[in-house]
């Protein structure tokens, strides 16, 4: 929103679309808006839910009475990983994703991220 890309309605209407194909329909969706180098005055700032800051991480566990160090985090960035880290997520639950085609090197795309976590949780 910061770049001027998207609008919150904009958001919102791919969150839902993302809920509705996972079947949650009450699955929450968080997301900063801001960027300090953005374009929209209003979201032109840094902001503790930007990543590498935990700030979304932990409102979603307020929000949501989760255990962070029992949780899991995919992304598909450094600043993800280290965001989770500094919510206190351990860092074998910390998992760096791409989708195909993979870069060389790396390890897990998004579906053998979510089997280890399945494997690794017994589910």
């Amino acid at each position: 929103m910061a770049r001027g890309i998207a609008t919150p309605h904009t958001v919102e209407r791919v969150n839902h679309a993302l809920r509705t194909a996972l079947h949650l329909p009450l699955l929450p969706c968080y997301y900063c808006p801001f960027h300090p180098k953005g374009h929209v005055p209003y979201f032109t700032r840094e902001h503790h839910w930007r990543k590498p800051a935990p700030g979304m991480l932990t409102q979603a566990a307020a929000d949501l009475d989760l255990d962070l160090s029992r949780s899991w985090l995919i992304g598909d960035a450094q600043r993800d990983l280290e965001a989770g880290l500094a919510a206190g997520l351990h860092p074998s639950r910390c998992l760096r994703v791409w989708e195909p085609p993979l870069p060389a090197g790396t390890p897990l795309s998004f579906a053998a991220a979510c089997a280890q976590i399945l494997y690794a949780t017994g589910a």
